[in-house]
């Protein structure tokens, strides 16, 4: 399935809307303001939470935790010394978490799952926001990448809004 994640433009705090291969939002992401660290509330069409995202704070690197029902579900963490790439890994339950690798810039990246690429994202710069067309394999956690994707973004570009 391909999804477009656009950030919100002229918010306070950060926001994205998700959108499907139709056009229609498919899930929107909003920010607390006043807050210390980021801390975002994924949402449904419907305004259900489904992801709950919260940065860690005095952590040794951007880590994120990603909590479904008021549980930690996932922690994302950015690789500090990588050589040449952007690198993340998606911590879930189990042995088979996600990887994101992806250049320098953050303009395009995978995510893997036992060495197979689950989604591709890339970086569109054809508006006043950034773009991303997100690609995600049948049967993967849509939510849980998409989130991650958002997660991607914050802390690759900590200018205090998403960008």
């Amino acid at each position: 399935m391909k999804y477009l994640l656009r950030q919100k433009f002229w918010t306070l705090t950060e926001g994205y809307t998700i959108q499907d291969e139709s056009g229609s939002t498919a899930f929107t992401v909003d920010g607390k303001a006043f807050c210390w660290g980021h801390q975002l509330s994924f949402r449904d069409p419907s305004g259900t939470e489904l992801i709950y995202i919260r940065q860690k704070l005095l952590a040794w690197g951007p880590t994120f935790f990603l909590e479904r029902d008021g549980k930690v579900y996932a922690e994302v963490r950015k690789h500090l010394f990588t050589l040449l790439r952007c690198r993340f890994t998606v911590d879930i339950p189990g042995p088979d978490d996600y990887e994101a690798v992806g250049d320098l810039l953050d303009m395009e990246y995978t995510f893997t799952r036992q060495e197979r690429v689950v989604a591709e994202v890339s970086k569109r710069w054809f508006s006043w926001t950034d773009s991303y067309g997100i690609e995600i394999a049948d049967g993967e956690d849509v939510p849980l990448l998409l989130a991650s994707a958002v997660v991607i973004d914050l802390a690759c570009h900590t200018d205090g809004h998403a960008s």
